[in-house]
């Protein structure tokens, strides 16, 4: 009778353990995280008696979780994934926005300023049509302004959202930590699962995810040790490691993640910083965001210096030689905090048709100089300086490099933000006609033509004084003005500087400079064949010659090596960003509906299906009244046997 009290008893005390199980699996069925949870029961040990092994009832083993490792992966993966694709499509559609506006984007503003443009050369003695180039020069000026303020304020927005997810990260590892230590202990103390610790814990490293990709190493059965990047710990059993935001070495202002060991901090490479808002966001700024500030700035740039080349070719109302039109911001130089040299490196922008969208960094290694474009990596090496690499000057304006000291160096990333108009008058408007006029004697006899004739910025403080008539004999030029050395760059780029008086050799399609002038000469001049140029000094009521020149810039190839106007670079860029918007739209969508997918196989097999639940609920209260029978049973059994006499 023992023995049917003792099987009525486990019965009883494991459909109980049924009960609750069941009891918290509905409780936390919208508990995220939760894992189902199931008891394991094995039969009692058997007792052996003559007629064979009568059984002892039940035991139950252990309560443990619905648990696939696999698709728990699956999930951590996709989830990284998705969200860093998320963090780069919010972070981009302000971008896009901002780009593709029909009445606040940079497109209207460079045409309406052309158009003023167009105006005043029907009317170039005008002051209303002089005052409307002006106003609409400033008005394109303030919206580039306004553009790149705006992405400026992005720049800043990055630094915010990389500083708060880095400190949610380091919440997280601290938390895995600290479960470890705390499910070591209930493992250790019990020898069983805390499942609820566990889920917690699976949740903790599913919410780090969110934030950067992390991989999963189980040690000792029971601890997570969590890396990001190339196997960089992040927690390693009972102790965790923090990541920092600093600012970049060579570029202030621009937060990096970096990693901290004790007392030291050293930065992460970008590229091994992958998924999650970390990775988007760091994805964001190098693939998009910097892309479309460089750019920005290029167009501004370019159209600056193209504009302020061609108006110094015109004359003012005034007679006077036309200064630039808008002021070029300098390119953004920032030395190396960990520079030991005292060097001080200059830069310019020597031809913006060259310019490139991109940074560059220059390093020395103690014998020779390196200069890379950060866009593509293209690396060219110097024994010396100043080099001139696509269009931007470097040069040293003081000090000494030390080995290892670098550079970093961005021509155009502050341009759009900084570009200005300098003219403020509208007498100094030079619409004129042009500062240099060119012509070959009617007496020639070759083919020989002068053509292209420009000034440069110096011009202005040492005007030509008399015209100079050049003469062509036996292959030579001669006739240069006195005192003025000549640079001659011939049609293959070789440039050649010969010494004031010299006559120099002739050379079809050579670009000539000399006092501030530049020309070309090509074709063949036959001997004696005369050209000269002259400085006009006044002009003639209603010449709109160099306005007709300034206008035609809207539409010239001036930028890319000469393949691309201002609108075309601008419409590239609009495109780039709207087809890299629309990427992300895809992918993102498509790693969604994946990370969705994988969710629902996890729930199919560790979620609470409330309608399962209630059938067990009912098979445990049913077990437990029959345990309840048994155990009556045994009582009257018991009973039967007192009552004998």
């Amino acid at each position: 009778m023992s023995n049917i009290f003792n099987i009525g008893k486990t019965a009883l005390n494991a459909a109980q353990v049924g009960i609750s199980t069941t009891g918290h699996n509905i409780a936390n069925a919208n508990t995220e995280g939760y894992s189902r949870q199931v008891i394991v029961q094995s039969a009692g040990q058997a007792q052996a008696w003559g007629f064979g092994y009568l059984g002892n009832g039940t035991q139950v083993d252990t309560v443990k979780r619905v648990y696939n490792e696999l698709l728990s992966r699956q999930i951590s993966n996709s989830q990284s994934i998705a969200s860093g694709i998320n963090t780069q499509l919010s972070n981009i559609n302000h971008i896009n926005n901002m780009l593709a506006d029909a009445e606040a984007g940079l497109s209207p503003a460079i045409q309406d300023f052309f158009a003023s443009i167009n105006d005043l050369s029907s009317a170039p003695n005008d002051p209303a049509s002089r005052q409307a180039m002006l106003s609409t020069a400033e008005a394109l000026s303030s919206r580039f302004n306004g553009l790149g303020s705006r992405l400026l304020e992005m720049q800043g927005s990055v630094n915010a959202q990389l500083n708060a997810s880095v400190n949610t990260v380091n919440h997280y590892a601290k938390e895995i930590a600290r479960l470890n230590e705390v499910i070591d202990v209930a493992t250790t103390s019990t020898g069983q699962p805390p499942n609820d610790l566990l889920d917690q814990r699976d949740q903790l490293v599913l919410a780090l995810n969110k934030e950067i990709k992390g991989t999963v190493i189980v040690q000792d059965g029971n601890r997570y040790n969590v890396s990001i990047g190339n196997g960089i710990p992040l927690v390693n059993g009972l102790k965790s490691y923090s990541l920092t935001t600093v600012d970049s070495p060579t570029n202030p202002g621009r937060l990096e993640v970096a990693y901290q060991a004790g007392a030291t901090t050293s930065i992460l490479a970008e590229q091994s910083l992958q998924g999650g808002v970390i990775g988007g966001l760091i994805e964001y700024r190098r693939e998009s965001l910097d892309k479309a500030q460089n750019t920005l700035g290029q167009i501004a740039v370019a159209l600056a210096q193209s504009f302020n080349i061609q108006h110094q070719q015109g004359l003012t109302n005034g007679d006077v030689q036309g200064g630039n039109f808008f002021n070029i911001p300098s390119p953004q130089v920032n030395a190396s905090s960990h520079n030991t040299g005292s060097a001080d490196l200059a830069s310019s922008i020597v031809d913006a048709s060259l310019l490139t969208a991109s940074d560059y960094r220059l390093r020395y290694d103690g014998s020779n100089y390196s200069i890379t474009r950060l866009s593509d990596n293209t690396v060219q090496t110097f024994s010396s300086l100043p080099q001139t690499v696509d269009g931007v000057s470097f040069s040293l304006a003081g000090g000494s490099m030390s080995a290892g000291d670098q550079f970093m160096i961005r021509p155009t990333a502050n341009a759009a933000a900084d570009l200005s108009v300098a003219i403020k008058q509208i007498e100094d408007i030079a619409a004129g006609a042009p500062t240099i006029t060119t012509t070959a004697a009617g007496s020639n006899t070759g083919s020989g033509v002068i053509s292209g004739a420009r000034v440069s910025a110096s011009y202005a403080s040492a005007p030509l004084a008399s015209p100079f008539t050049l003469s062509y004999n036996s292959g030579s030029l001669g006739g240069f003005p006195a005192g003025e050395p000549i640079t001659v760059t011939t049609s293959a780029g070789t440039t050649t500087t010969y010494p004031a008086g010299s006559t120099i050799p002739y050379s079809a399609g050579a670009a000539i400079s000399v006092a501030g002038i530049s020309f070309s000469l090509s074709g063949s001049p036959a001997d004696g064949d005369q050209f000269t140029i002259a400085a006009t000094t006044s002009n003639a009521a209603g010449d709109n010659r160099n306005a007709l020149q300034l206008a035609a810039l809207q539409n010239t190839k001036t930028m890319l090596g000469g393949t691309a106007s201002y609108q075309d670079t601008f419409n590239q860029l609009v495109s780039y960003v709207g087809n890299r918007t629309r990427e992300l739209q895809v992918t993102g969508a498509a790693e969604n509906t994946l990370l969705a997918q994988s969710i629902t196989a996890q729930q199919g097999e560790s979620g609470v299906n409330l309608d399962e639940e209630a059938v067990n609920l009912i098979r445990y209260q049913q077990a437990y009244q029959a345990a309840g029978k048994v155990m009556q049973i045994a009582s009257t059994l018991f009973e039967t046997v007192l009552s004998i006499r």
